[in-house]
């Protein structure tokens, strides 16, 4: 397939990715080239205004601009993640998510405000207070970790919960406009990688949504609404890809690196060193797992397969089996292209940071292990 983003714009994104990392800053310029080139609507199906590519197409999309700058790909990623979930809900018969594509299609951008500090239950239960305004709409006050394109988003995808009602706790998702205000966001983003993705903790502060922004209220947990699964399902998929994309641009550069590295001992360059070949086949072996896997559940998605109870455990272990393969498909390449990879000059050294952050993302290997346990074993015996 040819790809949506062009070559050339990939490689002016990719000459960028240094100094957005070295500078700590939000790549505007990426950010304003993508929209140019239709990217925030790409995933928008045409009838609402989009370039109507598909789930597996996106990825393919997310993979390649991944291996250009990941930060850029990761923090677009989430906006494209909420469009994903408005494909979801169209599809299955929630007005709400029209909303959502025609913002996209519009140029809205949409932020991912989920995540809290200690919150282990991640998609399945919120810290944060959803107040209801006696109208159909709630007020939101909390504090969301991991923020991406906290500096620029206009819409934030968030939720919290509801304790209002007599029949128990309910988690409320929302859409926030940015010019409602009610929130503030720390400039508290300085960390090992992904630095570009500027991910600020964002304190919600009574910020309001309307009944029309209300996307669910739902009992926690994992659950088969919607909202939650169209959430889950194109978060694993489009993050899974993204990490694919740096753990094959190791690949790349250690193939790159070992060709021109030359052997004092073997008077010959590394490529020809059969243990450094091992350790590139190793990482390149690593990384062709996985995308047969993204593949095979973006197609099942976007054709509505029904997989029972097993979707949200193997939505879960595609996402873990690609960032853990791209872990190991970096450190195999640091390993083969030696010393000169620990300096802050050699993109290695950038990604071995960036892809760290995936070990940090949900799924967790606590969580997944635990979903896999429950589908082999059954829950525990109390």
């Amino acid at each position: 397939m040819v790809g949506f983003l062009s070559d050339e714009l990939l490689s002016t994104i990719h000459a960028r990715a240094s100094r957005h990392d070295a500078e700590n800053t939000f790549p505007d310029d990426d950010l304003a080239d993508l929209r140019d080139a239709g990217y925030l609507a790409a995933f928008v199906p045409r009838e609402f205004g989009g370039a109507g590519l598909t789930l597996e197409e996106i990825a393919a999309e997310q993979t390649r601009l991944a291996k250009a700058a990941p930060g850029t790909a990761l923090g677009i990623n989430m906006h494209q993640i909420i469009v994903g979930l408005g494909r979801h809900l169209v599809r299955n018969g929630n007005p709400r998510g029209e909303l959502v594509l025609r913002d996209a299609a519009a140029g809205e951008l949409f932020g991912f405000g989920i995540s809290e500090p200690g919150n282990d239950l991640v998609l399945f239960g919120s810290t944060t207070a959803a107040v209801p305004d006696g109208q159909g709409g709630y007020s939101f006050t909390g504090t969301k970790i991991f923020t991406s394109l906290a500096p620029v988003w206009t819409r934030l995808m968030t939720f919290g919960r509801d304790d209002s009602g007599e029949d128990g706790p309910h988690s409320v998702f929302a859409v926030l406009h940015r010019e409602d205000g009610g929130f503030t966001v720390k400039d508290d983003w300085d960390t090992l990688g992904m630095r570009a993705t500027q991910s600020n903790t964002t304190l919600l502060q009574g910020a309001h949504a309307p009944e029309a922004q209300i996307l669910t209220r739902t009992e926690p947990g994992p659950s088969k609404d919607p909202v939650v699964f169209g959430i889950f399902s194109n978060f694993e998929i489009l993050l899974a890809a993204t990490y694919t994309g740096v753990g094959e641009r190791a690949v790349e550069l250690a193939a790159e690196q070992v060709r021109t590295r030359k052997s004092v001992k073997n008077q010959t360059v590394y490529a020809n060193d059969p243990d450094i070949r091992w350790r590139i086949a190793d990482a390149a072996l690593a990384m062709n797992a996985v995308g047969p896997q993204i593949r095979e559940l973006a197609r099942d998605i976007e054709a509505g397969v029904d997989r029972g109870p097993i979707w949200m455990p193997q939505l879960s272990a595609a996402k873990n089996a690609a960032a853990e393969a791209s872990l190991r498909a970096v450190e195999q390449a640091v390993r083969a292209c030696g010393g000169s990879s620990y300096y802050t000059r050699n993109e290695l050294s950038r990604l071995y940071r960036d892809v760290l952050a995936g070990l940090f993302q949900p799924s967790d290997q606590e969580s997944l292990h635990s979903a896999w346990a429950n589908v082999v074993l059954g829950p525990v015996e109390r």
